[in-house]
């Protein structure tokens, strides 16, 4: 269901040739690294949190981890993930889909400047085996996010 939804969103943007499904599993950054052939810093994962109690996304580079500190200046509370038995309910996509397309509606979108290293990247298209292809710009313009961010530190 969360993949035909991204579909849906693709279609309306005139890019859902962009989405590549995939026979194996693409729920993790190394999974899907391997799965499309590109480096881990290419994957734009999505990692959901709450923040005073409602649902985030911040999308960051494959090769990167939060940085707890930089999360806590930028959002005022510590970081604290999203349980992955309650991140479709939160989010509209399940545990190694979660994607900033076609997201609920009170879900807020931010962009981690760890992306800024590529100019080609594969968020996950709402489900386990699937990615879309995206120049940096693009997802900017489709994840429609509240801004940038400087969370993150890499691993």
């Amino acid at each position: 269901m969360s993949l035909e939804n991204v579909k849906k969103y693709f279609e309306k943007a005139g890019l859902a040739d962009r989405i590549i499904v995939f026979e194996e599993s693409s729920a993790t950054v190394e999974l899907a690294a391997q799965a499309i052939g590109c480096e881990t810093k290419q994957i734009a994962k999505s990692l959901s949190f709450l923040v005073d109690g409602s649902p985030i996304i911040i999308i960051a580079a494959g090769n990167v981890k939060v940085d707890n500190q930089k999360f806590k200046t930028a959002f005022h509370q510590k970081a604290k993930m999203i349980p992955g038995n309650l991140v479709e309910e939160y989010i509209g996509h399940g545990p190694g889909g979660v994607c900033p397309f076609a997201v609920k509606p009170d879900v807020v979108i931010y962009m981690d400047v760890s992306l800024k290293q590529n100019e080609i990247v594969y968020p996950a298209a709402g489900s386990e085996n699937s990615v879309v292809r995206l120049s940096l710009k693009e997802l900017e313009q489709l994840s429609n996010p509240k801004g940038w961010v400087d969370v993150c530190k890499y691993a």
